[in-house]
């Protein structure tokens, strides 16, 4: 989903993570608009994870949600929806 650049939801990934796919299928799903930025296939999202994450040492792995300055590891639904509603984020209408 490719939602304008002022989401509050950014989801890092790679064109073949499967949680990856889940995630983002969720999100559309519950019309949470987000941007999915492929850490592979463009190095300035790969260098911007870097930098949210602190450093390649802290890099465990594809999909890193940012939820409006929360960094979410791994596919995690109720980290993902706390995240969500304590930032207020409502679905978008399709």
């Amino acid at each position: 989903m490719s939602e304008p650049t002022n989401s509050q939801i950014t989801l890092y990934r790679t064109s073949w993570c499967a949680f990856c796919h889940t995630e983002a299928q969720w999100l559309e799903h519950l019309g949470i608009p987000f941007v999915a930025k492929d850490i592979e296939a463009d190095q300035d999202a790969y260098n911007e994870l870097m930098n949210k994450l602190g450093g390649t040492e802290n890099f465990r792995g594809v999909p890193v949600t940012d939820i409006a300055g929360d960094i979410v590891l791994g596919f995690d639904r109720p980290k993902l929806q706390d995240a969500i509603k304590v930032h207020k984020i409502e679905p978008v209408a399709a």
